[in-house]
């Protein structure tokens, strides 16, 4: 049974290139998800606002805090 390496060595150059944007694609799709998911370090942190604010007006603090490298 081949293996991955000599599969690819064995396309056609134009399809060796597809596979390294395939490769490329999934590489930075992954790094992205990573940076982009949230610590939750903020749960809890607004809790003087309370009933005071609605889901929504908590999520524009949060993303205030969160934006300016606030951590809780």
């Amino acid at each position: 049974m081949k293996t991955l390496e000599e599969k690819i060595r064995e396309l056609p150059p134009e399809l060796r290139q597809e596979v390294e944007d395939f490769v490329e694609f999934l590489w930075e799709k992954r790094v992205k998800k990573a940076k982009g998911l949230p610590k939750l370090r903020f749960r809890g942190a607004l809790k003087e606002l309370g009933l005071r604010s609605t889901s929504v007006e908590l999520q524009h603090e949060i993303l205030k805090w969160w934006q300016n490298g606030v951590s809780r």
